[in-house]
């Protein structure tokens, strides 16, 4: 790894500087800005520096070793929390000395004497190691990797679930008392009137039920953690997947993916509550039987027959379930998918007259989607329903031939009732099963979905071995690049070439559809070209982590999209802990600080969901401070005047010309006014470039070729009306 620029250092946490050195201590090369992606809060903590390293490739635990001899070798190099939020690495401890790497001031290592740095040893150090993992050859045999994400976590909390299942195993075996209390009071306690051996007998039996409240209470306790730590962690692996995909991968409705990140819901509810126990339960149901058999002899067979039927009526639903399951799944996602549309163009849709059109739309959609739920709800019910009916049948059976067996001398009366209490508590699992085999279809179908999700190609895939290349030179290139969007035949850019030197000021103009959004996205790395190469500072970007790419760049993209929040909080969205003398500069760059300056709320001031509560001019200058505010290497701002009126855009253009000297820019814009702090213009048409020259050069090819065509038309036109004179 490479120095940390000073831009890194300025952004940078301390912590996050020490992990930077351990990794390249460990052989292990990232970029900073690539450490610092995807972690929450306003604050690195050691929890957050652990995320950042199991990023890394790191497997890491913090660890509470009050004295620094305690530390041994073998963990070395590691980091040290220090007093007042400060960290170091230690190398080595030797001999009352250690050596250690004070990231705030210098990478150089430095010897110091152990006593003097126990003084600011806080007592916790973070241990990391390189995490074993197989190799890509055996990622791509493995045939389970989409599964991973979930059963892995699941399994993590294994511990939790083992407690379960040892609390499971006492209450079950409790339940054994309720028969045995009732049969000995009617066949041993009212035939004799033995009241003391009554009250020994239910004094027992309430202190079992109590120890049976108590274990029950910690069992339903710990199913909640288990399941709500695992829901925290898996949501976090779902939204960080939809953060960091790749755009290319993107599914193309909202909706529907919105769709599957609800559905998630079901599946989570399904291991964190009574279904699962449920199944815990099931394993149990030999005891039960046994002690059936034994109190009432052949009655046994009674709920022996029953569990087959049910079982076979719980799989036999299950395949017409399933169909219903899918067939739900696809109109829920299509239901969304509208509504979300409907919601975002409510506007449009006024303006339009269009509201009866998609009130249609939505009934129609709305319909198909009640139909496939109602069809898979009358197989849950329909498995509920059979299934009481059975335990019902017996039930009214054990009771029938229990009376013959009393009154042929072969059972007594507390065996027939103590043998009924044990039938309901047999068939009670069975009768959850029925539906519970239903449920596990749709959990099924929801976990196939989000597979698919989760093995969509991200962004951040190959970023662990990508080189942090240091101070690069802010240069594109494109080298016959060619582009179609997904699901699209036509190319938006068709074999692209050029290079554009640092400092150098670029405008590029061309007629809609020409291309010009796809080829700043593209130097962004937001899209991979189908064909050729993009390069920044003389690298291929695809091997420069795109934090770290998108960190030296300073981007205003065509459409302007803000989060609820502030003003301040779009403005420092990428980094909510930036100075904010550093916002307060870009804010009066773009000019956000002329329409604050008579609101009282200041830079506090809400812009509500997408921007709404500013106008199309002051969400695009909120956008324009926010590429400014890191004080990027490059700027690339795609119509950054299209909704501002020309005193905003003369003021813009002064203001640009003050932060445009040594910066590279690339201007995307239909406005010519805008070009005249640009010295290089690119003419774009059907995804290729047409012109490329100087400025001025350019512009006057522009005017002479549309003088020409001008000319042309008026030719074309005046024959035309000599040709219709002559044949009149």
């Amino acid at each position: 790894m490479g120095p940390l620029r000073p831009s890194d250092v300025d952004f940078m946490p301390g912590l996050l500087r020490s992990l930077a050195v351990l990794l390249r201590l460990r052989g292990k090369v990232v970029s900073p800005q690539f450490l610092m992606s995807g972690l929450t809060g306003n604050k690195v903590t050691p929890q957050a520096c652990l995320r950042a390293a199991r990023k890394a490739g790191l497997s890491g635990r913090i660890v509470f070793r009050p004295e620094l001899d305690e530390i041994p070798s073998l963990v070395l190099p590691c980091i040290l929390l220090l007093t007042h939020d400060r960290s170091c690495v230690v190398t080595y401890i030797r001999d009352g000395k250690a050596e250690v790497v004070f990231p705030e001031t210098s990478e150089a290592a430095q010897t110091v004497q152990l006593e003097d740095l126990k003084q600011d040893y806080s007592g916790y150090a973070l241990f990391a190691a390189v995490e074993a993992a197989p190799d890509d050859r055996a990622e791509r045999l493995s045939i389970a990797h989409g599964k991973r994400w979930f059963w892995d976590v699941l399994r993590y909390y294994a511990p939790i679930y083992r407690h379960v299942a040892l609390a499971s195993v006492v209450i079950n075996l409790i339940a054994v008392g309720s028969p045995l209390f009732v049969m000995n009071v009617y066949d041993r306690v009212v035939p004799n009137n033995a009241i003391e051996t009554l009250w020994v007998l239910a004094i027992g039996i309430i202190i079992i039920y109590m120890f049976n409240f108590l274990l029950s209470s910690l069992r339903t306790h710990f199913v909640d953690v288990a399941g709500r730590n695992a829901d925290i962690v898996l949501s976090s692996s779902l939204v960080e997947k939809v953060l960091s995909m790749r755009m290319d991968a993107k599914p193309e409705s909202t909706g529907a993916l919105v769709n599957n990140l609800r559905e998630f819901e079901q599946l989570r509810e399904f291991f964190s509550s009574s279904s699962l126990l449920a199944c815990i339960d099931l394993p149990f149901l030999v005891i039960f039987l046994l002690l059936t058999g034994f109190i009432g002899g052949p009655v046994v067979f009674l709920p022996l027959a029953a569990m087959p039927l049910m079982l076979g009526l719980g799989l036999l639903l299950q395949q017409r379930s399933r169909r219903s399951a899918e067939a739900s799944y696809k109109q829920n996602m299509q239901k969304n998918a509208l509504l979300v549309e409907i919601v975002g163009g409510l506007e449009t849709l006024k303006s339009c007259m269009a509201e009866s059109r998609m009130q249609k739309l939505w009934e129609s959609v709305v319909g198909l989607s009640a139909q496939s739920n109602s069809e898979a709800r009358k197989y849950n019910n329909l498995a509920v329903t059979v299934s009481m009916l059975i335990t019902q049948l017996v039930t009214v059976a054990m009771i029938v031939w229990g009376v013959y067996r009393i009154s042929e001398g072969l059972m007594t009366m507390g065996a027939l009732i103590g043998c009924n209490i044990l039938v309901g508590r047999t068939m009670a699992p069975l009768l959850q099963m029925a539906s519970l085999l239903t449920r596990l279809q749709n959990s099924h179908v929801t976990l196939k979905a989000l597979d698919m999700l989760m093995l969509l190609p991200s962004e951040n895939q190959v970023e662990k071995t990508c080189m942090d290349f240091g101070m690069l030179r802010p240069s594109f290139t494109m080298e016959n690049v060619s582009f179609a969007y997904p699901h699209q035949e036509r190319l938006a850019l068709d074999r692209v070439s050029l290079r554009i030197e640092p400092g150098e000021r670029v405008g590029i103009i061309g007629p809609m559809g020409s291309g010009k959004s796809t080829l700043s996205k593209l130097l962004i790395g937001l899209y991979q070209p189908k064909e050729g190469a993009v390069k920044f500072g003389d690298v291929d970007i695809r091997q420069i982590p795109s934090t770290d790419l998108r960190g030296r760049i300073g981007v205003l993209p065509q459409d302007v999209v803000l989060f609820y929040g502030s003003i301040r909080d779009n403005i420092a969205l990428g980094d909510p802990t930036i100075n904010d003398h550093l916002i307060l500069r870009a804010a009066a760059l773009a000019g956000v600080t002329d329409f604050l300056r008579n609101n009282p709320a200041g830079f506090a001031a809400q812009v509500g969901e997408q921007g709404k509560a500013l106008s199309g001019g002051q969400r695009q200058a909120v956008a324009l401070a926010r590429a400014l505010v890191r004080d990027p290497e490059v700027l690339l701002l795609d119509e950054p005047t299209s909704n501002m009126d020309t005193d905003s855009e003369l003021m813009l253009q002064k203001r640009l010309f003050s932060v445009m000297q040594d910066r590279t820019v690339v201007l995307v814009t239909h406005r010519l006014s805008m070009l005249r702090i640009v010295e290089r213009l690119i003419v774009m048409e059907n995804g290729q470039i047409k012109m490329d020259g100087p400025r001025d050069a350019v512009l006057q090819s522009l005017r002479d070729r549309s003088k020409q065509s001008v000319a042309a038309a008026r030719h074309e036109h005046g024959a035309g009306a000599r040709a219709a004179a002559g044949n009149a």
